[in-house]
This record gives structure tokens, sequence and C-alpha cells, in this order.
């Protein structure tokens, strides 16, 4: 792989944190995106204009109501309404996934939870999704591949640490399996030999067993196995001329 993304440390989670996208979005995911917003438009836009009669609340009495300065009673749909969003709930829930995705891709749990979290109807947060997964703006096989290819390369995550935080982000198991298995294990061993070669000059002139403790602790912050650390830590010591007898047991 040649494409680096980079990605925080702290991932963007659903709400409105700092985004951690994987760049401006290309032609395709601009039509997309617009694709998705005509289409759940449109049918919102037909619902609404067949809602509008008798019950819509405008007549003279309402008008009456307005002039008074009535106090809203609070709740999220009446705050919603003064700060002008829409009622209809799916175009609401439209809004707000349109919102999350700009510049920063995520799963369709990050924003399941996020439609949840501001009180859309079930019925209506499935319909918008289930549409952006059909037009390419939701798509949990990407965002896990570009996740691994990016927190590898510029964390030097293994695939344990990787593993996890595709999990905390609601990606399915065997999505998760597809997107790690893109980790050659020499890839992998590398990778934790230039994090020891960065780290190693730092713990220069600490007795042996320190140096190992710190350098072993560090890649298995990140992920890596037991085995596969100590044989790295060991080498690196090896190459500084530190005498690792005895180093082959667990640490």
């Amino acid at each position: 792989m040649t494409r680096r993304t980079e990605w925080p440390d702290s991932p963007a989670e659903p709400g409105g944190d700092a985004g951690s996208g994987y760049g401006p979005p290309d032609d395709a995911s601009a039509a997309a995106r617009g694709a998705a917003a005509g289409d759940v438009e449109g049918r919102s836009g037909r619902r609404s204009r067949g809602g509008a009669g008798a019950g819509s609340g405008f007549g003279e009495g309402a008008g009456r109501r307005a002039r008074s300065g009535t106090r809203s009673s609070g709740s999220p749909s009446s705050s919603r309404a003064e700060k002008g969003e829409p009622r209809d709930p799916v175009e609401q829930a439209r809004n707000i996934c349109l919102r999350l995705l700009t510049g920063t891709p995520r799963t369709r749990k990050q924003l399941a939870d996020a439609l949840r979290k501001r009180e859309i109807p079930d019925e209506a947060a499935e319909e918008v999704l289930a549409r952006f997964e059909d037009v390419g703006l939701i798509d949990d096989a990407a965002f896990a591949g570009a996740w691994v290819e990016s927190r590898h390369h510029g964390r030097g995550l293994a695939r344990r640490a990787l593993v996890r935080e595709l999990r905390t982000k609601g990606v399915d198991s065997a999505v998760i399996d597809e997107a790690v298995g893109q980790l050659d294990p020499d890839q992998e061993e590398e990778t934790a030999r230039e994090l020891v070669a960065r780290k190693l000059r730092s713990t220069r002139g600490l007795d042996r067993d320190k140096r190992l403790r710190r350098l072993a602790g560090m890649l298995a912050r990140k992920g890596y196995g037991e085995g596969m650390a100590l044989r790295v830590v060991r080498q690196a010591l090896e190459e500084e001329g530190e005498d690792t007898e005895g180093l082959d047991e667990p640490f």
C-alpha cells in the first residue's frame, strides 16, 4: 500500500466532535451526496405538502398564539422548530447525517447513535441510513480499510489494537477481519522495528531490564504480541552491544 491517510489519536465520535476524514470528497462522493440529499428531500417534501391541511396550525388562533409570545414547552422538537430546523423526521435525519459526514467518514452505527441521541424516530432513521448506504455515503468496509491503513502506517498500531478500535466504531466482525487481513505479518514486524528504533535513543543510559520493559511496553500498548515484542526489542538491544542473555523468557 502506498497511500497513507492520517487519523487522529482520538477519532471523532458522533455528535459533533472534531473530524478525522479521508480528505475532500471526490466527484463521485459529491454526486452520491447530492443523490441522497435529493432523494430523501423529495420524499420529505411530498410528506410535508400532504400534511399541511386542516391540522397544520396556521389558522387565526395560531396567529394570535404566535403574537402572544407563548413560551415553548422546551421539548427537543419545539427547540428544533425555534432554530428553524425542519419538523419532518426524515428530513431532520438526512440533515444530521449530512452534517456528520461532511469531510468525515462515519460508520452506520455512529450515525445511528447520533440520530437516536437526537430522538429521531427509528423508522425515519432507518429510511435515511438505508438510502445513504445505497448511494455509498455509508460504507463500513471502506471505512475499516482506510482506518487500518492509516492507523497502522500513521500510528504504528498492530492488528489487536486496530480490531479493538473498529469494534468501538460498531463495525461488523467479518468486515473487521477482512480489513485487518490486509496487514502482512512481515509488514507488521517491520513497523514494530521502526517504532523501537525511534524510541531506542531515549532509553540509552538506563539499565538493560528497564530498557526492555519500556520498549516492550510501548509495543504492547500498540497491540503487538509478547513474542514479537520481545524478539524485536532483543534484536535492537543486541545491535547496540547490549548483553541479551536471558531475554528469551517472557517479560
